[in-house]
């Protein structure tokens, strides 16, 4: 009875305590650590609403310990140990009250937009913290020294990781790391893309670390240490995991790595700049490396030896390098140690590799080969098919040869990534054929597919989203089956083929890439296509409106190419949507009507392209908006207005300008100077009038000498589902040069150009285009322009071409064009010159009809001899004779003295006291000996080749 007494006793006890429990205000969170939370939610707001909706003062939520991301102790204390806000897409600032939880150990704000705001002093308050993140939560100024204070941290992610391949500007920067040290019990360390140029001893700080495992320093443009690598590796027995990604730094990276650590698991020193050395033998020395990666870092030489002491050698990663020798030496240096280890192995574009590819079946782990972008050659062996665990097979942009057949595949159950692209490779599979494998990406360009029918077998693939089949000779109509297959693609590029048909119905999870360009595809253009993130379909037969645009609200189109097939009827009018769009060309197709205004919206616009099409009216002002425009061409159409003052006011990144086959008229602005960056102006065939303006020579990129790139490219982003992915565009201009048609792409970047042709301007040529140094070609033909040319017109040493044709320019043709060395076209015909053609290597080598229709013209290359020269012709050298009348006598030569001193002093004495004689009288011999050179060699010329 008394042990029931007890018990009944001690279950009361505990009702009561629940019943206390219940009725309590806050029931296992502390009151002082919930009013910090409340005070941290005030300061923080979510992007898309309140993400901290848990977080609040109502009866239901009082326990704060039940918050979302907030983690306590017990229910007996109540104290917050853990707060967990990763991606949580929070906006604001840090509160000073966050100090108040002074039990904290774990605290995460990663991936949330804190506003560039400074990490907060306070910070260093948290005396309790050993997990510290505030990686990519957009924080910017100086890192605080106050973290030192932060002695149990164990992890500290300070970094400022994208997931784009766009690398992110050092938000974060340091001045020293004297608070480093501090942290003794530090495991982990991650400043990736935190500024440490001006740190001085940063090694020195982080080898003090004697519990460091994880070192990452990923671009942050590290200054040279001061003291050696052994210090590093020797001091830090502990490091497993080494990052120093993109750093910049010399070849003097490798002696910090010269002590013989036996524990380093993982060394990444990628895109650093190791140019002029090779792979140092020291790696054989760190025996327990499992990962060692080493892209893009411009190592030369060989494979050295060393590496086949790496027995644990898991990933080799030597991607984007410069090294060279034979491939098979390569292979058999690792089969040494690595052949039942070795899973990831990458060589790619070193380029200088060569060699055939050798039997690799030893290599019993091997999942990841990648050899693109090398010199290899000879055929792909057939034993490969044996390698079963292989995922990845990369062989792309080489020279490999032969039939690629099903035996190349036979056990290849686990590949999910082939390249084969751009080599000289005939894939010839039965038409029944059923690979082995499910293929997540396709690259097969340029190899060949026999039969030329469309692949049957990429029926039975139902995962790739990445195919690329273009150029591979492939003849057939689009089967119907392939567009059902489509709806998981990403990208997909089936160009420059013989494909007929018409696209068929597609279903699509993404924005995907596609590139239908250079076929014989035809029918109305789907709507489904404009949800595409990049889309070319053109060279092709597609017809219809264009109206399939108007399909997509908020479109993800970046680039949009229909050019050259036949799609007619106006522009619709729903731009507004595209603000994404950096690349439009609607060239070379049947649309007519007016330019819509909303094009004004498309804000992120660089390249415009409508030439060769029916559009009318004026040219709508809404497009000054689009300030980002480097090439406009409007080409070939109808459009009638003046050359409007905003295209020089408000475009200031144009660099190519065609509004050449128009029905532009007026005067040419002034504001067209305010252009500094154009290097092609093509205003031909308009019915401009007007004066060329003198203000040409503020044309800044036409005023100087060449060009660091021989292309225009375009960079710009498109989201896939691995993130955002960078792409790129080379720009292309069609122009007349030297009267005929060239489209330029590969050496667009070298062409600077002016065509003012086939106008009604009126005036002299202004001497100031002769400012122009920079210029390759110059037409102003067809005009009304009068004057002489500009004398100093030898001062455009680069121009290639030039056409005055068809003017009234008169007057002599400057001496000074005979210094143009390059020039290669030449045409002054038509027009009112007189006098002599300039003697000069190049002018005398192009064609009389180079200089036809100048009826007072004359000299070589023309038949019409200049009167000078026929007078030269008929006078007689004069030869000495012996003296045989005597009329030479003693007072001849007195006479001969006194005449000599009379003259002399006559002459020198005027030329002595006379400036203006003095002047006159060695102008006039200047000129004299100038025309005996002359007269000289036109006679050297005419005389017969008597070698």
């Amino acid at each position: 009875m008394a042990e029931a007494r007890c018990c009944s006793k001690l279950i009361g006890a505990i009702v009561v305590v629940l019943l206390l429990n219940m009725n309590s205000p806050c029931i296992g969170c502390s009151e002082r650590d919930r009013q910090a939370l409340l005070a941290l939610k005030q300061g923080l707001v979510g992007d898309d609403g309140d993400r901290l909706l848990s977080w609040g003062r109502e009866a239901q939520n009082r326990n704060c310990c039940q918050w979302e991301g907030v983690y306590c102790s017990s229910n007996q204390t109540g104290h917050v140990v853990k707060l967990d806000l990763e991606d949580q897409s929070l906006r604001g600032k840090i509160s000073p009250e966050l100090v108040k939880l002074q039990h904290l150990e774990y605290l995460n704000l990663r991936f949330n937009n804190l506003s560039q705001s400074q990490i907060p002093d306070f910070t260093g308050s948290l005396s309790n913290l050993r997990h510290l993140d505030l990686s990519s939560a957009n924080f910017g100024g100086q890192i605080p020294n106050q973290l030192g204070n932060l002695t149990h941290l164990q992890y500290l992610d300070l970094s400022s990781h994208y997931y784009s391949v766009i690398r992110p500007r050092n938000s974060i920067h340091a001045q020293n790391l004297n608070w480093l040290p501090n942290l003794s019990g530090l495991e982990h360390l991650d400043l990736s893309h935190t500024n440490l140029s001006d740190v001085v001893g940063w090694l020195e700080a982080v080898s003090v670390l004697p519990k460091l495992t994880n070192l990452i320093l990923d671009g942050c443009n590290l200054p040279p240490p001061i003291i050696s690598s052994v210090s590093l590796m020797n001091s830090s027995n502990s490091l497993v995991h080494v990052d120093l990604f993109r750093n910049n730094r010399n070849a003097s990276i490798f002696q910090w790595l010269s002590g013989t650590h036996t524990n380093l698991v993982y060394l990444d020193l990628s895109w650093n700049n190791f140019r002029g050395s090779s792979i140092p033998a020291s790696f054989g020395n760190m025996s327990s490396l499992e990962y060692l990666i080493l892209q893009g870092s411009k190592l030369e030489g060989g494979f050295p030896n060393s590496f086949a002491k790496l027995c644990r050698l898991r990933r080799l990663d030597l991607y984007g390098n410069r090294l060279s020798g034979q491939l098979t030496n390569f292979v058999e240096i690792l089969s040494e140690c690595v052949q039942n280890t070795l899973e990831h192995l990458d060589i790619s574009y070193n380029k200088d590799i060569v060699g055939s590819l050798p039997d690799l079946t030893n290599f019993l782990s091997l999942k990841h080969l990648d050899f693109s972008g090398n010199n290899l050659s000879g055929r792909i062996p057939e034993s490969i098919g044996q390698m079963s665990k292989l995922e990845t097979i990369r062989f792309g942009w080489n020279s490999l040869e032969g039939v690629i057949s099903e035996t190349h595949f036979s056990k290849l159950s686990k590949l999910s990534d082939l390249s084969l692209s751009s080599n000289s490779l005939l894939l010839n599979f039965s038409f029944d054929w059923i690979p082995p494998f499910q293929l997540r990406t396709i690259f097969l360009g340029s190899c060949k597919m026999w039969p030329s029918s469309f692949p049957k077998w990429l029926q039975t693939q139902k995962n790739y989203t990445w195919l690329h089949i273009s150029d591979a000779g492939i003849s057939d109509t689009i089967p119907s089956w392939f567009w059902d297959l489509s709806q998981k693609l990403e990208i997909m590029d089936i160009s420059h083929n013989q494909l007929r048909g018409t696209v068929g119905n597609i279903r699509w999870e993404f924005a995907p890439r596609l590139n239908l360009s250079w076929n014989q595809l035809e029918g109305p253009i789907p709507s489904i296509l404009s949800k595409a993130s990049i889309l070319d379909l053109s060279h092709n037969n597609f017809s219809g409106a264009a109206s399939f645009l108007c399909a997509t609200k908020d479109s993800n189109l970046t680039f949009l190419d229909l050019s050259n097939n036949h799609v007619s009827g106006e522009l619709p009018d729903c731009w507004i949507h595209f603000k994404k769009l950096i690349f439009l060309d609607l060239s070379n197709n049947y649309l007519f009507g007016k330019i819509p205004t909303m094009m004004g919206y498309l804000f992120s616009i660089e390249t415009l392209r409508l030439s060769n099409n029916r559009f009318v009216g004026e040219l709508p002002s809404q497009l000054k908006n689009c300030t980002k425009l480097t090439l406009l061409d409007l080409g070939e159409n109808n459009l009638s207005c003046s050359i409007l003052e905003w295209l020089g006011a408000s475009l200031p990144n144009l660099a190519i300008l065609i509004l050449r086959g128009n029905q532009f008229y007026r005067s040419i602005p002034p504001q067209i100077c305010h252009l500094t960056r154009i290097q092609i102006l093509d205003l031909s065939m308009n019915n401009i009038s007007g004066t060329i303006p003198k203000c040409l020579n503020n044309l800044i990129v036409l005023a100087h000498n060449g060009n660091s790139s021989l292309t225009i490219e375009h960079l710009y982003t498109t989201h896939l589902e691995e993130g955002d992915i960078l792409w790129n565009y080379e720009e292309e201009a069609s122009l007349i040069w030297k009267g005929v048609r060239y489209k330029y792409k590969s050496t667009l970047g070298l062409v600077k150009s002016i065509d003012l042709s086939s106008n009604k301007l009126i005036g002299e040529i202004p001497n100031e285009i002769t400012d122009l140094v920079g210029l390759v070609s110059l037409n102003l033909s067809r005009n009304q322009l009068t004057g002489q040319i500009p004398p100093r017109i030898g001062m455009l040493l680069e121009l290639d071409s030039l056409d005055l044709s068809r003017n009234q320019i008169n007057g002599r043709i400057p001496n000074s064009l005979s210094r143009i060395d390059r020039i290669g076209y030449l045409d002054l015909s038509e027009n009112d010159f007189s006098g002599k053609i300039p003697t000069g290597t190049q002018l005398q080598s192009f064609g009389p009809s180079s200089y036809g229709g100048n009826p007072l013209l004359c000299g070589l290359p023309l038949l019409r001899t200049c009167d000078e020269d026929e007078e030269g012709l008929r006078q007689t050298v004069l030869v000495n004779q012996d003296n045989q009348d005597g009329l030479i006598t003693q007072g001849f030569y007195i006479n001969l003295g006194l005449g000599f001193a009379i003259g002399f002093w006559g002459v020198f004495g005027t030329l002595l006291f006379n400036r203006s004689c003095r002047y006159t009288y060695f102008n006039f011999w200047t000129c004299f000996t100038y025309g005996l050179y002359v007269k000289a060699e036109i006679i050297r010329q005419r005389m017969p080749n008597t070698r």
